[in-house]
């Protein structure tokens, strides 16, 4: 019997693509599949996403994995390439590269290439990680549009650092320094990320880059996807492999940080932060059996967790599924218990965790 099973719902993901098209209708989607589609499976997601127009990646060899898995739609490498030897690679796959500094511009300037790559130019407007300063933005792309290298459209990028808070103002300044700065430039131009997307309808330029709200989770503070009209792709579940008896007064687990207040039942789930579950889920942080919420009892540990289940009126036995986050429990609402963020979550999945993909 498989115990840990991560579900990937492939229509949720299709509609949720969908509802990226209704949010941002005049632009085209570059679907972000980074970090193994954030934890849901690189190659596998990239083959039911046909109605991207591009996809993005933060490194090469996801790149090269999705090529070698038959995908042929332009790929768009976000943190650009780390060498100067690997842009024949980069020509020879068809990847489209970042620009975003001066080391990489002179890598690409002193390349012996056959053909020309196709280049985007990404601006720091605010974020102050990767990107050229303002002040570059005329100097570097006057030299990609000299470069024998570059293909002649250089498009135009930037990233958004706060657009998940409707109450900070930067993600505004951003817009309209960005658009200041490209004023002439007709290339595309992209800048919204999943939250740009949803809240910022005036950063969506010709291109947005859907990531994790493709795979039906909210982007926004304090927000779950069914917020915004999307679907969980992602369930997280395991089985029940023991129902154990605890008496008032008995602490529960590792450090004995849960102590029972009345006689009760434990449901011992076989998930713990082996699986990817995480380690620091406060106490009382639920999981679903039977389509009802139980509370977390005790630590989590790395093949197991203890979850209250009272009386057991419902019946609760071993071998019951057990739901972790997904459709009635979003993941959203387990990160804030483990008071960390959804994506990380997704993306700390370990393989011996099983995927089944459903159509």
């Amino acid at each position: 019997m498989r115990l840990a099973i991560a579900q990937i719902n492939l229509t949720a993901l299709a509609d949720n693509l969908a509802q990226v098209r209704k949010f941002a209708p005049k632009s085209k989607v570059m679907a972000v599949l980074k970090a193994n589609a954030y934890g849901h499976g690189l190659v596998k997601i990239a083959q039911h996403l046909n109605d991207a127009d591009a996809f993005a990646v933060a490194r090469i060899d996801e790149a090269l994995a999705l090529r070698a898995g038959g995908l042929t739609k332009p790929i768009v490498l976000l943190e650009g390439f780390f060498h100067q030897d690997d842009l024949p690679i980069l020509l020879a796959n068809n990847f489209q590269t970042i620009i975003h500094d001066e080391n990489q511009l002179k890598a690409l300037e002193e390349a012996n290439l056959d053909e020309p790559i196709n280049c985007w130019l990404k601006i720091n407007t605010g974020m102050h990680r990767l990107g050229i300063a303002p002040a570059q933005l005329n100097d570097f792309y006057q030299r990609l549009q000299v470069t024998s290298n570059a293909k002649d459209t250089i498009n135009l990028m930037t990233h958004f650092s706060c657009a998940d808070d409707l109450q900070d103002p930067k993600t505004a300044a951003q817009i309209a320094l960005f658009d200041s700065l490209v004023q002439g430039k007709q290339q595309a131009h992209c800048l919204s990320n999943s939250a740009g997307i949803i809240a910022w309808p005036a950063g969506h330029g010709e291109w947005v880059r859907p990531g994790l709200m493709m795979y039906g989770v909210s982007p926004m503070l304090n927000a779950t996807g069914k917020e915004h009209g999307l679907k969980p792709v992602m369930r997280l579940t395991t089985k029940v492999i023991a129902i154990r008896d605890v008496d008032a007064q008995q602490c529960v687990g590792y450090g004995g940080r849960w102590q029972s207040t009345k006689a009760t039942k434990l449901a011992v789930v076989a998930m713990g932060y082996g699986d990817g579950y995480p380690r620091h889920a406060k106490q009382g942080t639920p999981v679903v059996i039977g389509s009802k919420r139980y509370p977390i009892a005790g630590s989590v540990s790395m093949d197991m967790i203890s979850v209250d289940i009272g009386e057991n009126t419902a019946g609760i036995k071993v071998g019951d599924e057990v739901e972790m986050w997904g459709p009635e429990l979003p993941v959203e609402e387990v990160a804030q218990c483990a008071t960390t963020i959804p994506y990380e979550l997704l993306c700390n999945i370990t393989p011996r965790v099983s995927y089944e993909y459903l159509e």
